[in-house]
């Protein structure tokens, strides 16, 4: 038995596979929503008379808000549960953008940006469901399937957004059709077959047999139940009646409630938190940071780089960005054959993806012709998404599933910092040479191929330090 690996039986098979398909949907609507509102904000907010320096404090609003309820509304949703935190966060997104359909001052803009920059987490408590959901093996297939459903909608939405700004009142249409978007995604999750799913797991290792076994799962059965999308654990031996395939032995959940006491839930929240802050997980944490700021560098003065480096007019200069994220789409599509390839290890993966995207940005930055930055942006779309969900994998490995709401909501502030800083180091770099941002992501992807390279070794096979693992 303690030889066993973790396996994971689904009384019903056909309820969690509704809900993963669901959820599919609700990323490729929430990006085609979001997209359709993104390209018109910054056109809006000075059509209403701002200055460029107020329009710059108020576009910064939503990012401020979301570096900072990242986390904590991640962290809730492990406390109240997935379906309630999920509808939350859309009826109340629902409203900001219902406010901005009506924003006729900037004062009111900056009120409807306020409810989005704290409760649009939709897609972050979605993953944090999948993970639930799923088991460690399928994780990154889901997760890349997951990723590639949303970036279709993004790359779907301001098309559509576009078509309507040609009309009359375009933004208020815009903004409101984007409201009913969200409408309809809390209806969707609302109806997801929550009551179908159950999940019982035989949670033991071969290397912590004793540790493992005492911590997770007595006499190696536990049940982990997911009703409202939280993770309730049981840790009480499983009858024989409710594992058996044939059994119709009801489930039994445990409720979580939103109205329990609310200083219950905050002391939930910081307390997973906390333990998060304090856990060794510093080095994957600082990966994504420099990956993501070298990401945004490579991005943050793409059109004009093209301009002035080849003479490229802006028509061309969109088809080739989108060219570029239809291809990062479709790479979710490529995640898990590539992790199977790899035999699920998923360090050595984000090593590679992650050599690979600093050789692709160096490329870019010295591409002596349109040829060259067309293969690199190929490659780079392709390398950047699997990168992505290595990192949030290994994130979920090491923090396990039980606060896997507060881990992603916790990687979402890392990337939430790293949009703060991009802007400042493009401008700064964009002094001295068009090519100056992205050189400069070149040395903060090898500042993170570095670090891989100094940690990897200290790691097991779930990505956890084994001077930790040795320790429990």
């Amino acid at each position: 038995m303690n030889n066993q690996k973790c396996s994971t039986l689904y009384q019903k098979p056909g309820g969690r596979t509704r809900i993963i398909q669901c959820i599919y949907v609700v990323g490729f609507m929430d990006l085609f929503g979001v997209s359709m509102i993104i390209p018109l904000l910054s056109h809006h907010v000075k059509a209403l008379g701002a200055s460029p320096t107020v329009a710059g404090v108020v576009g910064s609003t939503y990012g401020i808000l979301q570096l900072f309820s990242s986390t904590i509304v991640g962290s809730w949703s492990d406390v109240v549960g997935r379906r309630y935190s999920l509808l939350t966060c859309l009826l109340l997104s629902a409203l900001g953008y219902g406010l901005l359909g009506m924003s006729s001052s900037i004062a009111l803009f900056v009120l409807a940006r306020i409810p989005v920059g704290l409760f649009k987490h939709s897609l972050s408590i979605c993953r944090a469901l999948l993970s639930d959901l799923v088991s460690e093996a399928e994780r990154p297939l889901v997760m890349g399937h997951f990723n590639a459903a949303s970036s279709v909608g993004f790359i779907l939405g301001p098309v559509v957004g576009g078509y309507l700004t040609e009309h009359e009142g375009g933004f208020y249409t815009s903004s409101f059709t984007c409201a009913v978007i969200f409408l309809a995604n809390a209806g969707l999750v609302l109806m997801l077959p929550w009551s179908e799913t159950l999940i019982h797991r035989k949670d033991t290792n071969s290397n912590n047999s004793n540790n493992d076994t005492s911590k997770g799962c007595h006499d190696g059965n536990c049940r982990k139940s997911v009703l409202n999308g939280s993770h309730a654990n049981s840790h009480r031996p499983v009858s024989p009646a409710e594992t058996e395939p044939g059994s119709r032995a009801a489930p039994r959940w445990r409720e979580v409630s939103l109205l329990q006491p609310a200083w219950r839930q905050l002391s939930s929240v910081g307390s997973k938190i906390h333990t998060v802050a304090s856990s060794d997980m510093w080095d994957l944490f600082l990966v994504r940071l420099l990956m993501a700021i070298a990401i945004m560098l490579y991005y943050s003065n793409f059109s004009l780089a093209m301009e002035e480096r080849f003479s490229l007019t802006p028509k061309v200069t969109g088809y080739l960005i989108s060219y570029s994220s239809t291809l990062g789409a479709l790479a979710g599509f490529l995640v898990g054959p590539v992790t199977q390839l790899y035999g699920n290890n998923m360090a050595a993966l984000l090593l590679h993806s992650t050599l690979l995207t600093c050789l692709l940005i160096f490329l870019y930055a010295a591409a002596p012709s349109v040829a060259q930055v067309l293969v690199s942006s190929t490659f780079f779309a392709i390398s950047t998404s699997i990168g992505r969900t290595c990192i949030t994998d290994l994130e979920l490995q090491r923090g396990g599933v039980q606060a896997s709401g507060t881990l992603i909501g916790a990687g979402q502030s890392v990337t939430a910092v790293g949009r703060v800083l991009a802007p400042l180091l493009s401008g700064l770099a964009q002094e001295f040479s068009p090519c100056g941002p992205p050189s400069l992501g070149v040395l903060l992807a090898l500042a993170a191929v570095g670090l891989l390279l100094v940690r990897i070794p200290k790691w097991d096979g779930r990505g956890r330090t084994k001077k930790n693992q040795n320790a429990e």
